[in-house]
């Protein structure tokens, strides 16, 4: 009698555009974009190709389905409508989006290339939409709106941005290099700087060595709500909650 031969394994688990969409972001933080291929999310996923096309058209799509997908976690720790106050509203999605571009380094560049679309649906627009709302509680004229949603928007994703590009290049310069020997290095280049030439810059020297990478965003988050609420806001008006 002829054994029977045993056939390969099977992945048991249903093939879903989510899975797919999760898959993506794995491959996309350990590998970056260059290595988000559909040949290697089929070889992660286990699949074959023809799967993975069922629900996915291209690697754009791909991209932009795993930006929506990070974006949206992000912007659920502070939900719209909350019984925060609008600053702590703005703040909270602020916090979230700069945890999101710190945690996932693709993400900055994709935010960019989403920001430059006019699509109806896009994740852009979901962004300006839960910061705006907030802005409009805190009693902002509609003249106003526009320019300090668009300014907090884009020191936000500005700022997040930049310090998941320094995180990067201190990745980049190879094991063994921690983010406090980098700020070292740099805060000791600075100190040595000409201070005829560079007086503000050795003068704040000291304060770089020491800063937290997240509270100096938030900082500037405040800075900018207290700006709103100073130039756009009658006396009295402020809609709650520091500045």
């Amino acid at each position: 009698m002829t054994p029977r031969t045993r056939r390969p394994e099977r992945r048991t688990e249903a093939l879903s555009r989510e899975r797919i969409v999760q898959a993506a972001v794995e491959l996309l933080d350990s590998t970056g974009e260059a290595g988000l291929t559909f040949r290697a999310l089929t070889e992660h996923l286990a699949t074959g190709p023809g799967a993975i096309y069922w629900h996915v058209k291209n690697k754009g799509e791909l991209l932009a389905a795993a930006t929506d997908a990070v974006v949206a976690a992000a912007l659920a720790a502070g939900p719209a409508g909350s019984a925060g106050s609008p600053p702590d509203e703005i703040r909270a999605v602020a916090l979230g989006l700069f945890d999101a571009i710190d945690e996932h380094p693709w993400l900055a560049p994709q935010l960019a290339t989403q920001f430059s679309r006019s699509s109806g649906e896009s994740v852009a627009l979901r962004i300006m939409e839960r910061v705006g709302q907030p802005v409009r509680a805190l009693g902002v004229p509609a003249s106003g709106q526009f320019t300090a949603t668009f300014a907090l928007v884009h020191y936000i994703l500005g700022a997040a941005g930049q310090n998941a590009a320094n995180r990067a290049a201190v990745r980049g310069l190879g094991p063994g290099f921690e983010r406090d020997g980098y700020i070292d290095a740099v805060v000791t280049t600075w100190e040595a700087l000409d201070p005829g030439d560079y007086p503000f810059i050795r003068g704040i020297a000291g304060r770089v060595r020491d800063h937290d990478d997240r509270a100096e965003f938030l900082a500037g988050v405040d800075l900018i709500l207290a700006g709103i609420t100073a130039v756009q806001l009658p006396a009295g008006r402020a809609g709650g909650g520091r500045p």
